[in-house]
């Protein structure tokens, strides 16, 4: 069966998503995939045997590894998640101002996002 592709049905660039954007959110959707395996094994497999208390939670965020790999967990998870958020947002083809909006918004809640998870980090650390 042949099927004939006319100018409307061949996938064209949104407005606002420029080429580092799109490979930006494929990098981090690989890297959740992998630190998401990383994080399961490490908290669920070879830290205990089941879900951690908080006292094994500070013994096991003390290790400066381990607190480095949740950070980036938390920077490439809110990266990823408002990349998506805002590819779906450009399907309903927003004007230049609106989407000049949600740009603000999503930096400002990416790191306001980011900024309190590696505090709190910190803070069940100290």
């Amino acid at each position: 069966m042949e099927q004939n592709l006319s100018r409307s049905d061949i996938s064209v660039r949104k407005t606002g998503e420029s080429t580092f954007l799109w490979f930006l959110k494929l990098l981090t959707g690989l890297l959740v995939i992998t630190l998401l395996f990383i994080h399961l094994v490490v908290n669920h497999m070879v830290a205990s045997e089941g879900l951690l208390s908080y006292a094994e939670v500070v013994a096991y965020l003390s290790n400066p590894w381990i607190a480095l790999m949740e950070m980036s967990f938390l920077v490439i998870v809110v990266t990823h998640a408002l990349l998506g958020t805002r590819s779906i947002l450009l399907d309903l083809n927003p004007s230049r101002a609106v989407l000049r909006i949600v740009d603000v918004t999503f930096i400002a809640v990416g790191i306001v996002s980011i900024v309190y998870g590696i505090w709190l980090i910190q803070v069940i650390t100290a």
